[in-house]
Parts: C-alpha cells; structure tokens; sequence
C-alpha cells in the first residue's frame, strides 16, 4: 500500500517535472518565433530599403545620364557658336580688306583727279593761242575796284568723244527723224558688189566731256619773287628786300607791302603804282645787291577761278554706228556704198551730213560738236 502510494508519488513529481519542461520549452519556443519574426521584418525592412536604393541609384544614373548629355548639348552648341563667330570673324576681316582695296583705289583715283586739277592751268596755257594785238591808245576810265587788276575770262570745251574700230562705220544724218528710222531696225541689208551684208544699227554712247570757264586776274601792282635765299633774319630780310624792290634805278618803285617765306625763299611785293610790277615781270630777273650779284627771279601774281563747271554724256540724235560690217571692197569704196544706200528714203535714209568708215585692224577717236548732237 505505501509503496503504491509512493509510486503514485513519484508519478506526479514527474508529471509536474514535465509539465514544467513543456511550459518552459513552448515559452522557449515562443521566444525563438518572436525572434524569427522580428528576424523576418528586419530582413523585409532591408529588402525594401535596397530596392528603394536600387531605384535611388537608377535615378541617380538616369539624372547623370541626363546631366552628361545636357553638358554634351552644350559644349556642341557651344562649338557651333564658336564656329560661327570665327565665320563672322572671317568675314568681316574679308569685308574689311576689301573695303581697304576700295579705299585705296579710290584715293588713287583721287589723287589722279587733283593731279588733273593741278595740270588744267598748264594744260589752258598750253592751248591758248598767241594773239597780235595792235595799240590805238589810252581810254580814260574812272578807278574802280578792278583798276589794280587785269582780267580775263577762258572759256574750256571739251569736244565728246567715241572711239571708232575696224569694220564700223559712224553715219551723221541731217534730220533726227532719219537717224531714229534706222536705229527701229534690228538689221540693214546692204549690197556690197554681190555679196550682202547685214548691218547693225547702233546707237552712239558718247564718253563724258566737260566745259568750263577759267577767270583769270594778273596784278598790275604785284609781283611773285623766288630764289631768295634767307642772308638775314626773317624781320631783316623783309626790309632788306623792300629797300631793294624800291630802287628806280634798278627798275624798282616805292613798295607798300612785302611777303616773305624764308623756308622757300619766295614772296611778293606790291608797288603803290602800276606799271612797276609789269617792267620787272618782263625781265623774269631782278638784282637786289650789284656787289654780291644776288638776283631773283620774278613773274606775276596770278590768281585763278574755276566757274560754271559742266559735265555732259550721253546718246546722239543724228549719228548712228553701222557695226557687223565686212571688208569686201576698198575702204572709200564701202563708205561710198553706205553713204548711197542710206540717202535713200526706200531704205528708210535721208540726206546724209557726213560719213566714215574705218577697214578692219584700224580705230580712230571721233569727235563730236554741238550741232552733230
């Protein structure tokens, strides 16, 4: 009985050893799943921020791609206006050296134009004939303002041009009607022995002429002096000189004014009578020092105007230029021929004023009055 008693004793000690190990290995195992889950959620938390990593970091390289190709666009564009700056550049550099060739020319021109202008007083003394005047006497005027001066008035004209070549032919008709006849026609037949030649009707352009009027005035009272050369002071040597211009026994005369330029050595005087200036300007020298033997050249004092400039160009009314014209005859045969075809009113001519026709391999300069305009 005691030892069943004692069994049943020791039953329930390991019964509640048991229950005491279960209770304690399901906490056991409570633990470990707690820990499994919070094991689970840390790994999901670091699933999900590598994923969101990973697109950070896509992103990331979507924007650097981005940013590379921006800069990419701009260092081309950056190029292109490079490019077309350096073009601008180049071509402003060309504007400007062509502009600088212009220039040049045209001072060129300029310079030969002032070298024209400064060669017409040679050219007008050059072509102004002498004239014999012959004395008759003394007419008495009453002094006015040009009583000091002797005035004289050129009239320049310069007579159109046109050069003339080989196998052409200038015609000059008496009536414009005529001349406007012949230039409506695109050709003019013309028989020269048997053959036939077509020629062609040209009107005539003209080269551009001028006209002009020079004025000139010569002083009765001053002359122009060279060869001076500074032996004194400046003050002096204007003294010095107006002593020796007053000298009547050299030709000189009482003297109201002295010009002086010692670096060239030149100058004028002005006498208080007329007469004087005229006597030294026809010796072309005069001595200022007999002991020295000095002696300077004198002319007179000139002064010129240039007035009523005109410029004139254009086309003839009465003469036509017969071009397209074969050598078959002598060259007065053909000027012959032409004249005759083109007088008669069947071929649309009239009365001819004059005529000239030029073989082939030569050319002449034809020159133009106003009444063959």
């Amino acid at each position: 009985m005691d030892s069943l008693k004692r069994k049943e004793a020791h039953h329930n000690d390991c019964s509640s050893e048991e229950r005491q190990q279960f209770v304690e290995a399901k906490e056991e195992l409570e633990k470990w799943k707690r820990k499994v889950e919070e094991a689970d959620s840390k790994k999901a938390k670091l699933l999900i921020e590598k994923l969101d990593s990973e697109d950070a970091k896509k992103q990331a390289e979507k924007e650097l791609i981005a940013l590379a190709t921006q800069q990419q666009k701009r260092e081309d564009s950056s190029l292109e206006v490079k490019k077309v700056q350096e073009n601008n550049f180049l071509d402003l550099e060309k504007s400007n050296s062509a502009l600088l060739e212009q220039l040049k020319k045209f001072r060129t021109i300029l310079k030969n134009k002032k070298a024209e202008c400064a060669n017409v007083q040679l050219k007008i003394n050059a072509e102004i004939p002498e004239k014999k005047v012959v004395f008759t006497g003394v007419e008495k005027t009453t002094r006015d303002a040009n009583y000091d001066n002797t005035m004289a008035v050129f009239s320049i004209t310069q007579r159109p041009t046109f050069l003339l070549k080989g196998c052409q032919a200038l015609i000059t008709f008496e009536e414009e009607e005529v001349a406007a006849k012949i230039l409506n026609q695109a050709t003019c037949p013309v028989m020269f022995g048997t053959k036939r030649v077509c020629v062609t009707p040209q009107p005539v352009t003209l080269e551009p002429s001028v006209k002009f009027e020079v004025h000139m005035q010569v002083s009765k009272r001053k002359i122009c002096f060279s060869d001076a050369a500074p032996i004194l002071p400046e003050e002096h040597m204007k003294d010095w000189l107006e002593a020796c211009f007053s000298k009547p026994s050299r030709g000189g005369g009482e003297v109201v004014d002295v010009i002086y330029n010692k670096k060239r050595g030149s100058g004028q005087v002005t006498f208080l009578n007329t007469g004087v200036a005229e006597n030294l300007t026809l010796k072309n020298k005069y001595c200022l020092d007999t002991n020295r033997k000095i002696a300077v050249s004198t002319f007179p004092s000139l002064e010129y105007q240039l007035k009523n400039f005109q410029t004139f160009s254009g086309v003839t009314k009465r003469t036509v230029l017969l071009d397209g014209i074969e050598d078959i005859q002598d060259e007065e045969d053909q000027q012959d021929i032409l004249e005759i075809h083109f007088q008669k009113p069947t071929n649309n001519g009239g009365e001819v004023d004059t005529i000239k026709y030029l073989s082939k391999g030569k050319d002449a300069e034809a020159y133009f009055t106003e009444d063959t305009l």
